[in-house]
């Protein structure tokens, strides 16, 4: 008989990169970082969904909200302060659509994977990723009626921007198991995917 301790958390997150203490600090960090690095790559197709599968897969519901609001916030300050987004009612409103959309993305994420089964992580992520996604789309055409912008719905770009998303969130998993696997945190027998 093999017996298996896994830490408390282990039953309800699908990451573990660190100690369930640091997992707030880390995730903030991580997707700021990304979302810095995204920012400037990509201005306005930022990854949120693959933001919000990540955060829901490492916290509980409100501190992923929180991690994924300060994301946002780098986000909306890098377009503002060093991308120069013009300041205006429409681009204002577009920002608040996807933050909201992001938030709703990461609400999705979490009751998704907490009502998936436990493993296959790679497979409860993608499917996460997809339900997110898809919320964070169908927020942001909601509101085209409102602020304009059909155009950026067709299937080209939607695809394109789901899979460069789907990309984000592999290279963000990735980023999480090499920490787990180098282990700066001094923490054995860490918990992944």
């Amino acid at each position: 008989m093999t017996v298996t301790i896994l830490p408390p958390h282990a039953d309800r997150f699908r990451l573990h990169p660190v100690a369930p203490r640091l997992a707030p600090m880390f995730c903030f960090g991580l997707l700021t970082v990304s979302c810095a690095l995204a920012s400037f790559a990509l201005a306005c197709a930022t990854p949120f969904a693959a933001f919000a599968v990540i955060a829901a897969a490492m916290l509980p519901l409100r501190p992923a909200l929180l991690v994924v609001t300060g994301a946002w916030l780098v986000n909306q300050g890098i377009g503002f302060g060093v991308l120069h987004y013009p300041v205006d009612g429409s681009t204002i409103a577009w920002g608040l659509a996807i933050g909201a959309a992001a938030l709703i993305a990461t609400a999705v994420s979490s009751g998704v994977l907490r009502a998936l089964p436990q493993g296959r992580t790679p497979l409860m992520l993608a499917i996460a990723f997809v339900a997110a996604y898809a919320a964070y789309e169908l927020v942001l055409l909601a509101v085209t009626p409102a602020l304009g912008g059909e155009g950026a719905f067709t299937a080209a770009i939607v695809t394109r921007i789901g899979l460069t998303s789907a990309v984000w969130l592999a290279g963000l998993v990735a980023a999480c198991e090499i920490v787990r696997l180098v282990d700066p945190f001094g923490r054995k027998g860490a918990m992944s995917a």
